[in-house]
């Protein structure tokens, strides 16, 4: 559903229509990781021509909601850049919460990360899977491009080859995935030294067109030397939660403050 330009995220107060560079600033300016958009991209941005945006997908449910836009510019050489922006309420205090992303597989993963259900395509029913190993949650599936969510994955993963890390037979099994679910297992953050240290831990789980399942766990963290974010995937919970501890034990957080 395309929203007009004219129409979009304006006040009724407003006199006329934003420019492409004012629809840009506002963006940036409500955006909570605003400062994550490369330089180059908001240079290209400095030159657009003509701005659009639409409602990629919607979800309310009990007081919470979430939606996902897609805001376009058309710039000077006759190409366009897209920007996807997540909006919710489910952080403290039902406060509306804006962030932006690069492409949809980031939006994606950040939407599949809130507290809420996920989005059901139309004319589609969530796959239900009840896995019957003892303490194992049941996992419900929403038929996705699950093979290249993987195929991102992996792709984004810096930890080395080996110690837990898929490999060549793990990316050629994932390729027959249909449907997928994330979920968060395991999250803290704490100060270390003047930067704060963060550890996430999120388990992919994914559907086979043969009916049996696998999961990817995912682990998130600033324990680096300069602090910049870092992603590692591994095959098993316990190697990835080894991960975190050998990351933990390598940059401990400081008692002192």
């Amino acid at each position: 559903m395309s929203v007009p330009y004219e129409t979009a995220y304006e006040p009724p107060e407003s006199p006329e229509p934003l420019s492409p560079e004012e629809h840009l600033e506002r963006l940036l300016g409500r955006a909570l990781n605003s400062f994550d958009l490369p330089d180059v991209t908001l240079r290209r941005l400095d030159q657009a021509l003509a701005y659009d945006s639409s409602l990629h997908s919607a979800h309310h449910s009990a007081g919470l909601h979430r939606e996902t836009y897609r805001h376009t510019w058309l710039l000077a050489d006759g190409s366009a850049l897209t920007l996807w922006e997540l909006v919710h309420n489910t952080g403290p205090g039902s406060r509306p919460t804006y962030e932006l992303y690069l492409d949809e597989e980031e939006a994606g993963v950040a939407t599949a990360r809130l507290p809420l259900p996920p989005d059901t395509p139309a004319g589609d029913l969530p796959v239900v899977l009840q896995l019957t190993a003892a303490n194992e949650p049941a996992h419900t599936y929403v038929p996705d491009d699950s093979a290249d969510h993987a195929r991102r994955l992996l792709r984004r993963a810096e930890n080395p080859a080996g110690a837990g890390r898929p490999g060549e037979d793990m990316e050629r099994l994932l390729r027959s995935a249909f449907a997928h679910q994330i979920t968060q297992a395991f999250g803290r953050s704490a100060l270390s030294g003047e930067a704060r240290l963060g550890f996430s831990l999120y388990e992919h789980a994914f559907l086979l067109f043969d009916g049996s399942e696998v999961s990817l766990w995912e682990v998130e963290h600033t324990a680096t030397a300069d602090g910049r974010h870092m992603c590692e995937v591994y095959v098993s919970e316990p190697a990835a939660r080894a991960a975190m501890e050998r990351r933990a034990r390598t940059y401990p957080v400081s008692r002192s403050r």
